[in-house]
């Protein structure tokens, strides 16, 4: 029988592992927090030209990196790849300048690029 396996670059994070990625990130956010940032959280996927526009249509991270697909009506959507191009159009959108002229934001999550996995660098 043929076992379904992970995605290359790309791994199960098991119990023990999930311990101490909640035990970094509970560091990260209480520090954070200390030096009052808050924490903003974007959509794991976005429009594909949010990344086009802000790293440039002829880098490698649009041209080679992304996981893109068009949906059903015709949208290409694009697993971020990055963070800073979302937090850049949520803080736009949402006016976040109006509610306060001064954002210290933080922002923890998963990222996604089409990459050769290497140590310390995965696809996920």
């Amino acid at each position: 029988m043929n076992i379904i396996r992970n995605i290359k670059g790309t791994h199960d994070i098991l119990p023990a592992e999930t311990k101490k990625w909640q035990s970094l990130e509970n560091i990260v956010r209480k520090s954070s927090e200390l030096f009052g940032f808050e924490e903003i959280r974007t959509p794991i996927f976005e429009q594909t030209k949010l990344f086009s526009r802000s790293v440039g249509s002829d880098s490698d991270i649009v041209s080679k990196e992304m996981y893109s697909w068009d949906d059903r009506d015709g949208t290409s959507l694009t697993l971020r790849p990055e963070l800073t191009a979302s937090i850049a159009r949520s803080f736009i959108q949402n006016n976040l300048k109006a509610i306060s002229p001064l954002n210290k934001l933080y922002y923890l999550g998963p990222l996604f690029r089409r990459e050769r996995p290497q140590k310390g660098r995965q696809r996920q």
